[in-house]
């Protein structure tokens, strides 16, 4: 806040983030995203000495815009980890904020609305929350679940482990988090967040629920795999037929039972 008040060419300061979100608990692994509203961003870009300057030296820097892939935005991000452990994730914008919900405080607005920044409400966390699920999501959330585990059966028994790995904890279990959140919607009302690759699974799910999900994640052995993938289906049937009787949806039984028997066949080597 001093360096930003010491410089004119800084117009307005924005808080972002989790240190924004009124519903985050605090701790202090939090970042501090921080945002730079500039007129001229070229003093300020892929600049590190000049961070320095004024933060002193982080332990490690990563600079996206610097790397593969940027933005391209015009934008620029310092993200450094300091002695101390602050993580600061600094920003420079030249572009006008727009308010699409997402949780952000004012901080320093030299312009008094006029410049970068328009008035802001309270913030809250409703940009999060999770959404009911539309028939449409429902089934394609079934249906991608229970397909996919073809996939999973195959690279075991090609001894693919990290196709495996892949498509179990990243494009099945992604469906089953979707359906965690629609239950805990279900269970506790959709004005809630579970948090980003639901980090908030376990204050929301009852014990046995929880326990459950937990033995979803295996090692690299493929017995211990099997019994996760059992326990995943288990987990997603029962999530499922609650989300269904809910909302009234039709949950296709026969689609499950048919990715089952052909995880048996390739389980017990039946395929040839």
């Amino acid at each position: 806040m001093d360096t930003a008040k010491a410089d004119e060419r800084i117009r307005a300061v924005l808080l972002v983030g989790s240190r924004a979100n009124p519903a985050v608990p605090k701790d202090n692994y939090q970042d501090y995203d921080i945002i730079y509203f500039v007129e001229d961003i070229v003093p300020f870009y892929n600049n590190p000495k000049w961070v320095e300057e004024h933060f002193g030296k982080p332990m490690i820097m990563q600079m996206p815009e610097t790397m593969r892939n940027p933005v391209g935005d015009g934008s620029f991000n310092y993200m450094m980890i300091y002695p101390d452990g602050v993580r600061i994730d600094l920003s420079f914008k030249l572009k006008k904020y727009i308010d699409d919900g997402e949780p952000a405080v004012i901080l320093l607005d030299k312009d008094n609305g006029s410049g970068f920044l328009p008035h802001l409400l309270v913030p809250n966390d409703k940009y999060w929350h999770i959404k009911p699920p539309s028939p449409l999501y429902f089934y394609s959330c079934c249906n991608n679940f229970w397909w996919c585990l073809n996939n999973v059966a195959k690279g075991i028994a090609r001894d693919e482990l990290p196709y495996v790995m892949h498509m179990l904890n990243v494009v099945v279990r992604s469906e089953l988090h979707d359906m965690i959140n629609y239950y805990i919607g279900v269970q506790h009302g959709f004005n809630l967040s579970t948090g980003k690759g639901g980090k908030y699974f376990k204050k929301y799910l009852p014990q046995e629920i929880y326990a459950q999900y937990e033995a979803t994640y295996s090692g690299s052995n493929y017995t211990d795999i099997w019994a996760a993938i059992d326990a995943m289906c288990n987990l997603f049937h029962t999530l499922a037929l609650t989300v269904a009787e809910h909302f009234n949806f039709t949950y296709r039984q026969e689609e499950e039972d048919g990715i089952r028997e052909y995880l048996r066949l390739v389980k017990e080597q039946l395929i040839f």
